[in-house]
């Protein structure tokens, strides 16, 4: 890569006058040995998963195998046409499309890791929305999850964007992190206001635990999910607005590793506190695993 940080990817970016985008599909196109075509098409493909599960989760009634969470999607998107939305329509169905890909993931259905299956409903809700909202072509927004991959690249190889290893700042954070750039790009912004986004949305999840109800990837992930999308989306327009992070976003990033490393085991994926632990918490633990837990 000729690219370590998010301060060289604006560097040679707008060394060579490209998008964020152009950069990422050529550093692909030089470890894979693939044509650019088809690094393209792959993530063509990956796209329309993504969108295949926004829609189940609008359309079908989704429920999880645990019973604990489905239906919050429909129930948030259907809210949003009525159009008496408090965020407005555009941020109400981003947080309805992030729910619903989240909530086709705890039903075990097929999503894509953005980066991680606990994250996975982020960036198709930003997408999602701004599809409508820009009247962005399939093709554009393709190029925009090259965008976001670029900040992803960078989060996993200097932080972390695993519950387990850093809680939850690291999936939903980086999540965040990555539907932001790609939404200031799909937006006609600049490399440099794209990283701003990023750095916003990021130092704003700071200190996130992973503390899953019962272990499983469903409360409160889901609706971090929703959460999430929105945070995205006001980091885009932060920076679009000219807004810049005081710490710049490398610094952030590194700043998301070092609390990581400092987080307790107990709040890092292992449901032993946080929501995890609370009275309700334990309550729904014994009702899905029921004597298991004794025997355990």
């Amino acid at each position: 890569m000729r690219f370590r940080n998010l301060a060289e990817l604006v560097a040679v970016a707008e060394q060579e006058k490209k998008p964020m985008y152009e950069i990422m599909i050529e550093e692909h196109v030089n470890e894979t040995g693939q044509t650019r075509e088809q690094v393209i098409q792959t993530m063509t493909d990956s796209f329309d998963v993504m969108v295949a599960s926004v829609q189940r989760g609008l359309t079908e009634d989704i429920k999880s195998f645990s019973g604990l969470t489905g239906g919050d999607a429909k129930r948030v998107y259907e809210y949003a046409q009525k159009g008496k939305t408090l965020l407005g329509k555009q941020a109400t169905e981003a947080v309805a499309m992030a729910l619903s890909t989240s909530e086709v993931n705890a039903a075990m259905g097929l999503v894509v890791a953005t980066p991680t299956a606990g994250s996975c409903g982020i960036l198709p809700g930003v997408l999602s929305s701004l599809r409508e909202s820009l009247g962005l072509e399939k093709e554009q927004l393709v190029l925009g999850m090259f965008t976001a991959a670029a900040v992803g690249y960078v989060v996993a190889n200097n932080a972390s964007i695993s519950g387990a290893g850093g809680g939850c700042q690291a999936e939903v954070g980086s999540a965040t992190a990555m539907a932001a750039a790609a939404a200031v790009e799909l937006a006609g912004g600049s490399p440099e206001q794209a990283i701003q986004a990023a750095g916003l949305a990021l130092k704003n999840v700071l200190g996130l635990v992973c503390d899953p109800v019962a272990g499983l990837v469903e409360v409160p992930c889901i609706i971090r999910n929703g959460f999430g999308s929105v945070l995205a989306l006001a980091g885009a327009d932060m920076a679009l607005a000219g807004v810049r992070s005081v710490i710049p976003p490398d610094e952030v990033i590194l700043a998301m590793y070092n609390i990581g490393k400092q987080m307790p085991v107990e709040l890092r994926e292992t449901a032993m506190g946080g929501l995890a632990t609370t009275p309700t918490g334990k309550k729904i633990e014994k009702q899905i695993y029921g004597d298991e837990l004794n025997e355990a």
